[in-house]
């Protein structure tokens, strides 16, 4: 199938927005990203941006680190350049249409473990586009923002059930020991959440689990950490990227926000203030990492080193 290098760019901006119902920020990223591979590559037709491969990838990288790409954004400019060969290769029929492997520039990730706020969001839309089919795409999407949004740990995730459907602006979750607490539950979680409940092929009757699996039974938790190992790979995030530290990144970014802690403790369902007051080490490290990266006099230090 062939079409101008307009038609094609509209296609994929449809296909994000309709289909995808990514954020006006994602499909403008991913959007300018498409555009500068047709550029760089100066093919105007389906089945040729289909067979753009690794090393063809790695050299439209390499021009674009040149213009003065950092590693944060080259990582996610390889991320909407594979999902749009991926889509290419759909769009040609081609029955091959997994992107290029190619691993992208590793972003240094110094104490703590958390997720910057761009990286959590873009690991739960990496996870919907790299999916094998839409519902699971969406699944894996709304249990990592559940895990994020609202600081849920991914058994507390996974042990919801369907009766918990519609999802309130509240969520009464059960914690470690039965201990039970009370969430806020952000619209785009709760979007996400009943996204997927309207996608999932298999019955969800009101005492059984929320999130099924491929082939109707329980989520595991394994399949959520491989989904995340794979939109780790895409968006080349470190392996501290896990399903747990987007609970680390909730609990952070809020700390960060001006959050108290006991106010934090109580939306962890943490039994110990201790436990909880490690994030303030958290915030700490990364306001200092801020600072040497930023301070006039930090960099003079660091270059006549």
């Amino acid at each position: 199938m062939t079409g101008d290098r307009a038609e094609m760019l509209r296609a994929w901006h449809d296909h994000l927005t309709k289909d995808r119902r990514r954020s006006p920020h994602t499909v403008r990223a991913y959007g300018d990203a498409a555009a500068r591979l047709l550029d760089y590559v100066q093919m105007r037709d389906w089945a040729a941006v289909g067979r753009v491969d690794a090393q063809a990838t790695r050299g439209y990288l390499a021009a674009r680190r040149s213009e003065g790409l950092g590693n944060v954004s080259a990582a996610r400019e390889l991320s909407a350049v594979k999902a749009f060969i991926s889509f290419a290769r759909t769009r040609a029929g081609l029955t091959d249409t997994a992107p290029p492997r190619l691993r992208g520039p590793r972003i240094k990730k110094g104490l703590p473990r958390p997720l910057t706020p761009d990286d959590a969001v873009n690991v739960a839309d990496a996870v919907e586009q790299s999916a094998a089919t839409v519902w699971i795409g969406l699944r894996d999407r709304a249990v990592l923002l559940l895990m994020y949004g609202a600081g849920l740990r991914i058994a507390e995730a996974l042990s919801l059930k369907a009766s918990n459907i519609p999802l309130a602006d509240r969520l009464v979750v059960t914690g470690k020991g039965g201990k039970q607490r009370v969430v806020p539950i952000l619209p785009v979680v709760r979007d996400a959440v009943s996204e997927y409940v309207t996608s999932c092929p298999w019955p969800l009757p009101a005492n059984e689990p929320l999130f099924r699996g491929a082939k109707g039974g329980p989520l595991s938790q394994g399949m959520v950490q491989k989904a995340m190992a794979a939109a780790r790979q895409w968006l080349g995030l470190p392996d501290t990227a896990t399903p747990h530290a987007l609970r680390h990144s909730f609990a952070t970014h809020l700390l960060g926000a001006g959050a108290d802690l006991r106010s934090l403790q109580e939306l962890l369902g943490h039994a110990s203030l201790a436990s909880t007051q490690i994030y303030t080490k958290v915030d700490a490290a990364t306001l200092l990492t801020s600072y040497r990266a930023a301070h006039p006099r930090e960099k003079e230090v660091d270059e006549n080193q």
